[in-house]
């Protein structure tokens, strides 16, 4: 059966933001776009109607990995297990942490903000501050429903944030494997979310 256009649309989409992670992560923010069209097998047109400059494929890959990271959030179960849902929030970054090539776009990105600053304002808004939010919409949600009491959900967002990450994002950010097996990460999200719902039981 023929793909309709715009399940063609989507692949082409994966393929471009699968390439750009794999070509900015071994030559860096100035890899040239024909790399990534080359890579992708589609034409430089391609990837530029797709996105129209470096900065916006950049913050599409940012995005698609807060999708990701988030998505626990946004279970529908979530709202009925809080405890659950931070639990695997908490795993989902510390998966994204331990994943060298997940974390390569960040390196190259610090790496090169000196020359490319608005680059590494799309990243850091569609990235690490998009996640930010999301969690603090969610804590917000639960403390209107009444299963939390979280007075400044920003805030809160950022201590759990700390929390779980901790120095592991600091050892991804400057290439170092890992410390901790997946079985200690998601002892560590366990123990990181029953904490956290202690802190702000109602």
């Amino acid at each position: 059966m023929p793909r309709v256009a715009g399940q063609i649309d989507v692949a082409k989409t994966e393929a471009i933001l699968d390439a750009a992670v794999e070509v900015i992560g071994q030559r860096g923010l100035s890899a040239p776009m024909e790399a990534i069209a080359k890579r992708a097998g589609v034409s430089k047109q391609t990837v530029y109607n797709h996105y129209g400059s470096k900065a916006e494929l950049v913050r599409a890959l940012m995005a698609r990995r807060v999708a990701a990271i988030t998505a626990p959030l946004r279970d529908p179960g979530a709202i009925d297990n809080p405890r659950e849902a931070l639990e695997a929030f908490a795993r989902s970054m510390l998966e994204t942490v331990a994943t060298t090539k997940a974390y390569g776009i960040m390196r190259v990105v610090i790496q090169g903000a000196g020359e490319m600053p608005d680059v590494a304002r799309e990243v850091f808004e569609a990235g690490p501050r998009q996640t930010r939010r999301q969690l603090s919409l969610f804590l917000a949600e639960e403390s209107r429903l009444g299963r939390l009491k979280v007075e400044d959900p920003d805030q809160a967002a950022e201590f759990f944030g700390g929390m779980v990450l901790s120095h592991h994002q600091l050892r991804s950010l400057l290439g170092l494997p890992s410390e901790k097996t997946a079985e200690e990460f998601a002892a560590l999200a366990t123990e990181a979310a029953a904490r956290f719902m202690r802190a702000y039981a109602v």
